[in-house]
C-alpha cells in the first residue's frame, strides 16, 4: 500500500500522475465487488487481483467493479495499464479533495461526485465517489465501506428488474441518483435543526444558539461547493455527444439534473433564513440590552436628585439653618419618596415604561 496524503498540498514535488492516496485515513483492508449482469443472469463476488476482472470483461452481459476503500494502489494501476485509463485519472481518483466534475475521453467518460452525510452535531462529512464508465464495464471507487449501494443492488439481483436489461449508462445513472436522493435526506435534517433553533433563539437567544447557527451557516457553504458543481456535470452529460451515453438515457440524467437543481435551491433558501437567524440574534441582544440601558438609566436618574440632596445636606459647613430645624429629617425623606414617584409618574406618562 502506498503512502497516503491529509492534504493535496502535501503532493507539491511529484511528478503528474504519481498514484499516491490524498484524503481520510484508508481503511486497512479494502473490499473490491464485481457484479455481473444481463436480463437473464447475476453474479455478485469479491475479488482479489485484476485477471478476475480480465476474465469478467470477456464473460458478456454489463460488469460493475466497486471499489470500497482506496488503499489497493497495484490495482488501480493495473486497470490504468489493462483499460488504457489516463495516469492524470487515477490521480484524481486518489486525490479526494476533487470537485465535481466530468470529464471525456475516447474509450471510456471519468465523473466524480460527492456523498454527504450529517451528524447528530450537525457536521457535515463528505465522501468522494469516482466513475469510470466504458461501454460494457463500469468502476466505481470509495473511500469506506457502508450500504449507500445496497438498494442498487437488490435492484440488480432481482431478475424482473428494468435496470437488467439496460448498459453502464444508465447504472452510472442510478448511482448518481442514488448520491442526490442522500442529498434529501440531508436537507430534511438541516430543516429539523433550523426549526429548533428557531424556536430556541425566540424563546432565548443566548450564545449556544448563536454557536449553532454560526455552525449551520459554515456547513451549508460547505455542502453548496461539493452540490453546485454537480448541476454543471448533469448539464456536460445531457449535451454529450459520445456514444457511450445513448439517447434514451439522457432523459434520467435530466431528472437526476432536476433534483439537484431542487437541492440547490433548498440550500439557498436555508441560507436565507440561517441569515435572518443571525439577524433576529443580533437584533434580540441589542434589545436586550437596550432594556438593560433602560432601566439602568431609570435608576440612574432616579437616584441623581437623591444624591444631589445628600451631597448637599452631608457637607460640615457651620451655617446650616436647615440642620437645626425640628423636622428637617422627616423632611428630607419626604421628599426621596416624591422625587422618585413623581420622576416615575412622568417616565410612564411619555411611555418610556
Amino acid at each position: 500500500m502506498a503512502e497516503s496524503l491529509n492534504y493535496p498540498s502535501e503532493k507539491a514535488g511529484l511528478p503528474p500522475g504519481t498514484l499516491v492516496h490524498v484524503g481520510r485515513e484508508p481503511e486497512a483492508e479494502g473490499c473490491i465487488t464485481l457484479i455481473n449482469y444481463s436480463a437473464d443472469h447475476f453474479e455478485e463476488r469479491t475479488v482479489q487481483s485484476i485477471d478476475e476482472v480480465l476474465r469478467s470483461r470477456d464473460s458478456g452481459g454489463t460488469t460493475w467493479v466497486h471499489f470500497e476503500g482506496l488503499a489497493i494502489i497495484e490495482m488501480m494501476e493495473a486497470i490504468g495499464k489493462h483499460f488504457g485509463v489516463h495516469p492524470l485519472v487515477l490521480e484524481d481518483i486518489l486525490n479526494t479533495h476533487q470537485r465535481p466534475k466530468f470529464e471525456e475521453f475516447d474509450e471510456y467518460l471519468f465523473i466524480v461526485l460527492k456523498t454527504l452525510t450529517c451528524d447528530q452535531s450537525l457536521k457535515v462529512h463528505h465522501e468522494q465517489i469516482s466513475i469510470l464508465m466504458f461501454g460494457k464495464m463500469l468502476f466505481t471507487f470509495r473511500e469506506k465501506q457502508d450500504l449507500l449501494f445496497n438498494a442498487l443492488k437488490l435492484r440488480l439481483a432481482s431478475s424482473k428488474s428494468r435496470i437488467r436489461t439496460l448498459g453502464t449508462d444508465y447504472l452510472t445513472y442510478a448511482i448518481m441518483d442514488t448520491v442526490v436522493d442522500q442529498y434529501f435526506s440531508l436537507t430534511d435534517t438541516l430543516e429539523e435543526a433550523i426549526e429548533v433553533i428557531e424556536i430556541k433563539l425566540l424563546d432565548s437567544p443566548k450564545t449556544p444558539t448563536f454557536a449553532k447557527i454560526q455552525l449551520l451557516k459554515r456547513e451549508l457553504v460547505f455542502i453548496r461547493k461539493a452540490i453546485t458543481p454537480l448541476r454543471e456535470v448533469l448539464l456536460a452529460m445531457q449535451r454529450s455527444e459520445t456514444g457511450l451515453i445513448q439517447e434514451k438515457t439522457v432523459p434520467y440524467f435530466r431528472d437526476v439534473f432536476d433534483h439537484t437543481l431542487r437541492v440547490i435551491d433548498t440550500m439557498d433558501s436555508y441560507r436565507d433564513l440561517i441569515n435572518g437567524m443571525l439577524d433576529i440574534y443580533l437584533s434580540s441582544v441589542n434589545n436586550r440590552m437596550n432594556e438593560i440601558m433602560k432601566v439602568l438609566t431609570v435608576f440612574a436618574t432616579i437616584f441623581i436628585p437623591l444624591t444631589f440632596l445628600v451631597g448637599i445636606y452631608g457637607m460640615n459647613f457651620e451655617h446650616m439653618p436647615e440642620l437645626h430645624w425640628k423636622w428637617s429629617y422627616p423632611i428630607l425623606w419626604g421628599f426621596f419618596f416624591l422625587i422618585p414617584a413623581a420622576i416615575l409618574t412622568w417616565f410612564w406618562k411619555k411611555k418610556w415604561l
